[in-house]
């Protein structure tokens, strides 16, 4: 089985790069982040006549994830137990939707940005990933991945330049000690041992040519139980899928399963 996730960066505008990717691809299930719609709003007709099922969260231009699989969609669950909202009032984000494909339960999750360590929202991406944390140690011990945009970049090569970073999130100390949580309670990122190396990145800004000149960060990531961890034979990412025309500012991540 073939799992891809994508930040695709308003899945409205590139529908039709997504319906290329699964299909280019082979792609059996294809989590999506930042989708920036509600369901009614999204042209999904070509991804069910491709044989796709659906499921969708979100509820303005902001957020959204989403899971397409055409392997079975069961037991859709949008949102996780205790994930707490950001905002006074708290406001309705779309980040978290996981399902069960072909046997293997999938979260799609968006894990807020943080935009500075003095953010309140800064706060509120920590709390996050600690209530993901808590409610992903019940998954463990099944077929699961937790897979998306985390906003994270667990390690100095993840980063295109250190000194550039010093003050910004994504790289700071309790941002990092909570995803290395997710390894240490036995989540294994999957696609790291297939893609190893500084300068290997998932997404890059549209920033003065940031990708023209591998200015990226890695920050997406595919997350596996240790059962489907070690169903995982190839990984990787398509970093050609970022080069094209009116394309994302992340690359799509890809992993084989065997047959479970």
């Amino acid at each position: 089985m073939r799992i891809a996730t994508w930040n695709v960066n308003s899945l409205r505008s590139r529908i039709d790069r997504v319906e290329a990717l699964v299909q280019r691809h082979d792609v059996d299930v294809l989590a999506l982040q930042e989708t920036k719609a509600r369901e009614d709003q999204l042209p999904l007709m070509g991804l069910q006549a491709l044989g796709y099922d659906v499921a969708v969260a979100g509820t303005n231009q902001w957020n959204g994830v989403a899971i397409i699989s055409r392997v079975g969609l069961e037991d859709v669950q949008v949102g996780f137990d205790g994930m707490p909202g950001y905002g006074e009032p708290v406001a309705a984000e779309s980040r978290a939707i996981g399902a069960v494909c072909g046997g293997v339960r999938v979260w799609s999750v968006y894990v807020p940005n943080g935009r500075k360590p003095d953010d309140p929202h800064y706060h509120y991406k920590l709390e996050w990933l600690r209530t993901l944390r808590a409610e992903a140690q019940q998954w463990l011990d099944a077929d699961a991945v937790i897979v998306g945009d985390w906003n994270v970049a667990p390690r100095d090569e993840d980063v295109f330049d250190m000194a550039q970073f010093a003050k910004s999130t994504h790289v700071t100390p309790p941002e990092r000690a909570a995803f290395q949580a997710f390894l240490d309670d036995g989540w294994v990122d999957v696609v790291r041992p297939h893609t190893p190396g500084p300068d290997v990145y998932t997404y890059w800004d549209y920033y003065r040519q940031r990708f023209e000149r591998n200015r990226g960060l890695r920050i997406d990531f595919i997350l596996g139980s240790p059962s489907a961890a070690a169903r995982v034979h190839h990984a990787f990412i398509d970093i050609d899928e970022r080069a094209g025309h009116g394309a994302s500012d992340h690359a799509p991540v890809i992993a084989d399963l065997d047959g479970g």
